[in-house]
């Protein structure tokens, strides 16, 4: 039986790879519930720093397997819905992770594919990687957060177009409009990814899951609203193990060890 997710330990960095070749990676609801135990598990292991999400065979998603979804018409409402919440809590599950996230992106990112890149803390893509929300071209509408996730880049005229035309984007084009953070050749988006979240996984985790919460929520909060979770994170962090490290490190002109405080300290669980 071939695996839906094949995993791998880069020195402090998971690697988490769609491997369902055959239909250029689109999505299945064991891959939901594979990659939602993966972060579970991921997120307690302090000796892991960072995470990378990727797809084998140059795809990194091409979303909905359309067979499937042709055979859910046969289905009640309301088990369609449970089966699409499989969907959006794999998305949730990404964003609630306290460990940083890395999509790594070549070829297409398409539909759920793109929401769940984009559900990502940071994205490395190949400058002709696609980007799509082309649900419309086949009766359907977006899911998994794909609207959201693009309105934070483009206005709500440019989203109507991307949506109702079903037009790619490029790599490129995603950089362009700052969704991607590294654009590199075709080929390079995964070990570029992992450089990245390799240096990232050197940090204070528990910091790092309190700053992961803080930009999670800084688009969408009052400036009042950011400064409170802002002073909540801020005078936690002050009593933490981790800055007693990293100050002292600072102060004694040291590099801190932060993988032994995280060994000492149980992890930081971000509010919702």
């Amino acid at each position: 039986m071939t695996h839906v997710l094949l995993t791998r330990r880069e020195g402090a960095v998971l690697v988490l790879s769609n491997n369902n070749m055959a239909a250029r990676n689109a999505l299945s609801f064991e891959f939901y519930t594979a990659v939602t135990d993966a972060l579970r598990e991921a997120a307690i292991d302090p000796s892991i720093g960072a995470i990378v999400l990727t797809g084998e065979g140059g795809h990194f998603c091409s979303g909905g397997d359309l067979r499937q979804l042709a055979k859910r018409r046969e289905l009640a409402v309301q088990e369609r819905r449970v089966l699409l919440e499989g969907l959006h809590d794999l998305i949730r599950a990404v964003r609630d992770c306290p460990k940083p996230v890395i999509a790594a992106v070549e070829g297409a990112a398409a539909g759920a594919g793109l929401s769940l890149a984009m559900a990502c803390d940071m994205l490395v893509a190949a400058k002709d990687a696609k980007f799509t929300v082309a649900y419309v071209k086949v009766g359907l509408t977006p899911d998994g957060g794909a609207t959201a996730f693009l309105a934070e880049f483009v206005s709500r005229q440019v989203l109507t177009e991307l949506c109702l035309t079903g037009a790619p984007l490029s790599g490129e084009q995603m950089h362009a409009l700052g969704a991607v953070n590294r654009l590199v050749a075709s080929g390079g988006a995964l070990s570029t990814a992992i450089a990245l979240a390799a240096e990232i996984s050197k940090g204070p985790q528990q910091a790092m899951g309190r700053i992961k919460n803080l930009c999670r929520h800084a688009m969408r909060h009052s400036l009042e609203d950011q400064l409170e979770l802002e002073a909540q994170s801020m005078v936690e962090a002050m009593g933490s193990v981790e800055s007693m490290e990293g100050i002292d490190a600072f102060l004694n002109k040291r590099q801190p060890n932060y993988v032994r405080s995280a060994n000492e300290h149980l992890y930081f669980t971000p509010r919702t």
